[in-house]
């Protein structure tokens, strides 16, 4: 066996474990990549990592997502705030799972950044009861919200109009509470008074109750001060017909004698 021949059967081996370990390095996420609690696995067809976070007890976001997460299961947990922009480095994300938590509230910004790319977002079996108006408005993607205590009011209209191609989602919107008595556990599409002008109609009562109550009181102010003066003058009045009259000097009724 020539010196090459050995030099080979040495080195092959060697290079078929580099080639391999550069394969695994490429096909499967380092464990440093992934969040503590999470499973990363690398999905072929969609050219990203698919990360599940599934019931493992977090009361928040976890941070340090991969930046190739394309689906993100974050379901069954116990989070209960949404940060603006915490999903904003995620650019190909395409499927979110939030169900089975504890959300209330979604602010403005909640999926900043992913507006583009998402294509599913699950919110369903949480406690939100509200949103801000644009929350969804730039969203496309296929929106999952059943059971949810929602609050139908004012916000929520706008919410819901923002969600135009998503008339699925909004027609699975019940109101748990509602700003209308009889909208109360029906669907919020199904009824037909225009909440904000409600909310307009009420603020403008209350503007005039306040006004009419104010007018009532500068009013009983004027009639108060009228009386009050012509009760000091009528007793003044009084006072000087209880006066003695001032008697007349001798002098002065010789006077008038002599003229006549």
């Amino acid at each position: 066996m020539t010196l090459l021949e050995v030099w080979l059967s040495r080195s092959l081996p060697m290079c078929l474990l580099l080639h391999s370990l550069v394969l695994m390095a490429l096909c499967f996420p380092s464990a440093s990549m992934c969040p503590k609690g999470c499973i990363c696995q690398r999905d072929s067809h969609l050219h990203g990592l698919n990360v599940t976070c599934s019931h493992a007890r977090f009361k928040e976001i976890p941070a340090g997502l991969p930046m190739e997460t394309v689906l993100l299961r974050l379901d069954h947990n116990q989070i209960g705030v949404v940060p603006d922009q915490v999903f904003h480095g995620l650019r190909y994300l395409r499927e979110l799972n939030l169900s089975y938590n504890i959300v209330e509230t979604l602010g403005e910004g909640a999926f900043g950044g992913i507006e583009a790319t998402l294509q599913v977002l699950d919110l369903s079996h949480n406690r939100i009861t509200s949103v801000h108006k644009d929350a969804f408005a730039r969203l496309k993607a296929r929106v999952i919200v059943d059971d949810n205590p929602w609050h139908c009011d004012c916000t929520l209209q706008h919410a819901i109009g923002g969600m135009a191609h998503n008339h699925e989602a909004a027609t699975r919107v019940l109101c748990r509470s509602s700003e209308v008595r009889d909208q109360e556990g029906r669907p919020f599409l199904a009824v037909d008074t225009d909440l904000c002008n409600l909310a307009k109609r009420t603020t403008d009562y209350a503007m005039l109750v306040t006004m009419f109550g104010w007018f009532a009181m500068v009013i009983s102010y004027v009639v108060y001060y009228v009386r009050q003066n012509q009760e000091d003058a009528r007793r003044h009045l009084e006072y000087l017909k209880s006066l003695p009259s001032k008697p007349k000097k001798p002098d002065e009724a010789d006077d008038i004698s002599t003229v006549v």
